[in-house]
């Protein structure tokens, strides 16, 4: 039996990583985390989502790190900010994918799984250093010669299947494999019922991969 744990954040993209996870024959666990981002409702979103598409478990994990702050995702005296970003956005959490992958790690030595999937992607995103295929590949790296089971020769790989792709290509083949992205939060600050802003960077990447890929955007939205 294949295992894989699966890193979910409630979002459009994570959701189709476990997709792709399911269709490739891998038994999934679900992993998301309670980071002191702005809201919750992504947390429920990823709690729904895991239920509905067979995960065994699904785990929260809290992890403070607004203690470290520095991101418009962890201090709320700094804005999401609504017009394009040069260079890497004031949204980018410092270290966030190496902490949560490093849990996912240890989950995954666990379990005695196979793989991990993160639903990164480097082609429709926001410029973050750890969406790279450099970090993954050197993460991969990290894993097999920090674990007792690497070193034993059970390697264990880190998957990204959408990081090439671009968002209209992520949706047309998460539509294919039968998911509803209306049950997906994306926004960076949504409100309590989950709809978006409609203005942040993950949702104009989201609007534009609909608008692309010629699929009505389902997207519940505050306005």
């Amino acid at each position: 039996m294949k295992k894989a744990v699966v890193l979910l954040s409630g979002g459009l993209d994570s959701v189709t990583a476990l997709a792709i996870a399911k269709e490739q024959g891998f038994t999934c666990y679900t992993l998301s985390f309670d980071y002191g981002q702005r809201h919750s409702t992504e947390l429920l979103a990823a709690e729904k989502l895991s239920k509905s598409m067979a995960a065994v478990e699904h785990k929260i994990i809290p992890i403070d790190l607004r203690a470290i702050g520095g991101s418009a995702l962890t201090d709320n005296e700094i804005a999401v900010p609504e017009d394009h970003q040069v260079g890497i956005p004031i949204t980018y959490v410092p270290a966030r994918n190496t902490v949560f992958l490093s849990i996912a790690l240890a989950w995954a030595e666990v379990l005695q799984a196979q793989a991990i999937f993160v639903g990164v992607n480097a082609v429709d995103y926001s410029g973050y250093p750890d969406c790279r295929p450099e970090y993954i590949n050197a993460f991969e790296q990290l894993a097999n010669l920090a674990t007792k089971a690497g070193v034993e020769g059970q390697k264990l790989s880190i998957q990204a299947p959408l990081i090439e792709m671009t968002k209209a290509e992520i949706i047309q083949h998460g539509s294919k494999l039968g998911i509803d992205y209306s049950q997906t939060v994306s926004c960076y600050q949504a409100d309590k019922e989950g709809r978006a802003c409609g203005r942040c960077d993950s949702c104009r990447f989201r609007q534009q991969g609909f608008e692309q890929a010629g699929i009505k955007d389902p997207t519940r939205y505050q306005d």
